[in-house]
């Protein structure tokens, strides 16, 4: 009886953990306890997360069709109930379903799947674009057309604000329009890093020598965190990736600020060099 009420509890804790996981998420990080994906802040991985519910409904129905299979196998051709088994080794219509069921599954999760990797893979017309490199262990970024450059450092816990969140706040942040299609172009300059922000679906590696690309689109406004998700040495773990998004106004004057301090800066060093 004790086993049982102990059943019980921990079926009860983890239906509670489920039904809290969307309500303990929060947009842009990671949260303890948390279950499922962030929360979606761009189409493609609004479909990320629409085609995982798809796959894992699918999955789920098979598991439990195979489970009440095996159960009734057991229950209804045991040694008891069939003292003289049977010696069938062949059944035709059982042979061809168990063929043609799986191929309509298959093409029913492929045909999502292959949409999923078309919006992931087709690149839009880019208002931004932005280069990425990573370094060890550090991310740096150019915006090419506006010919801002600067370094993404992590700021140690000891230096971090009231509602910074640890590991992943950074001395300068990426800064994007809301709504805008941002083509992030990426590399390395000694080994392998990766480039990841869930709440975007964004996940692509820097190669060194190679140039990649990938892109996103974000439709709310706020604060996104990613981290570097390639081991890539001792410091991995502290080269995080931090996106602000921001009106198309507020981007604007971010834009203008960040040429401007540039440009003192670049004054100060030829003042210096004279």
């Amino acid at each position: 009886m004790a086993i049982f009420h102990r059943t019980l509890t921990v079926l009860a804790a983890l239906a509670g953990l489920v039904a809290s996981g969307p309500a303990l998420a929060e947009m842009g990080k990671a949260v303890p306890w948390q279950l499922g994906f962030q929360d979606a802040a761009t189409p493609v991985m609004a479909q990320i997360t629409d085609f995982h519910t798809y796959v894992t409904i699918i999955i789920t129905v098979i598991a439990l069709f195979v489970l009440g299979l095996m159960i009734y196998v057991m229950a209804r051709f045991n040694e008891k109930r069939n003292p003289n088994p049977s010696r069938t080794s062949h059944n035709t219509t059982i042979e061809v379903a168990w063929t043609v069921i799986p191929i309509f599954i298959l093409v029913a999760i492929a045909i999502p799947s292959f949409r999923l990797l078309f919006a992931q893979y087709d690149f839009p017309k880019a208002d931004v674009t932005i280069t990425a490199t990573g370094s060890q262990w550090y991310w740096s970024y150019d915006y090419p057309d506006e010919g801002i450059h600067f370094d993404s450092i992590m700021v140690p816990e000891a230096s971090l604000k009231e509602g910074q969140p640890r590991l992943l706040t950074v001395d300068h942040e990426v800064v994007v329009p809301v709504n805008a299609n941002v083509v992030v172009g990426l590399k390395s300059n000694d080994v392998i890093h990766d480039w990841a922000v869930p709440s975007f679906g964004v996940k692509l590696d820097a190669v060194p020598g190679r140039l990649q690309q990938t892109w996103f689109r974000a439709e709310k406004e706020g604060w996104f965190y990613g981290q570097c998700s390639e081991l890539c040495g001792r410091n991995h773990a502290f080269m995080p990736i931090a996106v602000r998004v921001v009106s198309q106004d507020e981007y604007d004057a971010w834009v203008a600020e960040a040429k401007s301090a540039a440009i003192d800066t670049e004054g100060k060093m030829a003042s210096t060099e004279e």
